[in-house]
């Protein structure tokens, strides 16, 4: 059963605990009753994977060209831009998808334990074992890792630095589910908490933000940087810019957000301490406003 489709269940209310709706990080106590619904096995998907088929052997190439770090337990991979972690409606390839085309020789395909939006490039973790899986996700469950995040957004920050703390509510639109700032105690919402500084600006039309999440809600450096009045540049769906300003020239309009670098335990001992180089569109960002990364 694959990480992509174990969330479908759970967010679609297949998957209970005593009968009510659970999430991923739920954890089970002794003694509570768990249903699962009924599994198929898709033999068709079964002959292509043990025939590696083209495809496979393509994602199998992707995924060695996004490789940053690699040892008995653990993959990172610098995801790119555009590229979904799991599957759902209207998506094509994703990484979770891709990964069958990495099985073990024991048959063990590598396991997912945290997401990035789409749009979002960087660091991603991946398991090869069910074991460093499990110390992995409680590592995040237990906010034992330090995420770092690059931002190019509109404007300047009130702030050098601060600490950003609102309550977030995801909600269905005609346009995709979409994260407004609810109000403390509204329900269904959830506490973020975010951290930025300012590495550097030019002049006062724009920023280059370090950004670090406390919490891991979804689209929270998205929407905590319109909330200070920010917004990513080419944000799809909080970035709204005023008739008087427009991309400067050579600028994509495109989001420009990387999970630059993370720390995290082993799942044996030590850490892992990966960087990720910056996506094609922001390296040209950072060419044309004259930014230089020995400045962070």
């Amino acid at each position: 059963l694959g990480f992509g489709h174990l969330q479908k269940l759970l967010r679609s209310g297949q998957i209970r605990v005593d009968g009510g709706r659970v999430k991923a990080d739920t954890r089970v106590e002794p003694g509570q009753m768990v249903r699962v619904p009924p599994l198929e096995v898709d033999k068709k998907g079964e002959s292509a994977l043990t025939g590696h088929s083209i495809r496979n052997q393509g994602d199998a190439d992707v995924l060695a060209k996004m490789l940053i770090h690699e040892d008995p337990k653990v993959f990172v991979f610098n995801k790119p831009a555009g590229l979904a972690v799991q599957g759902g409606s209207g998506v094509t390839r994703n990484v979770d998808d891709m990964l069958e085309a990495w099985r073990s020789q024991k048959g063990e395909k590598p396991r997912l334990v945290h997401r990035l939006d789409r749009d979002t490039s960087g660091v991603l973790v991946v398991a090869r074992t069910r074991l460093a899986a499990m110390k992995l996700s409680e590592a995040f469950r237990a906010r034992e890792t330090k995420k770092t995040y690059w931002a190019l957004v509109k404007g300047v920050p009130p702030k050098r630095e601060d600490k950003i703390s609102t309550w977030l509510i995801k909600e269905a639109t005609p346009d995709g589910d979409r994260v407004r700032i609810a109000a403390h105690g509204e329900k269904g919402a959830d506490h973020a908490v975010s951290y930025y500084r300012i590495i550097e600006q030019a002049a006062q039309t724009m920023t280059w933000l370090e950004m670090e999440p406390y919490t891991g809600r979804t689209h929270q450096l998205r929407v905590h940087a319109a909330y200070i009045g920010c917004p990513i540049i080419g944000d799809p769906k909080y970035f709204e810019a005023d008739t008087n300003w427009d991309f400067p020239g050579g600028i994509q309009n495109r989001l420009h957000l990387h999970a630059r670098r993370i720390i995290i335990p082993h799942p044996d001992k030590g850490v892992i301490d990966v960087t990720a180089p910056m996506p094609p569109h922001m390296r040209q960002s950072w060419n044309l406003i004259g930014f230089d990364d020995a400045s962070a």
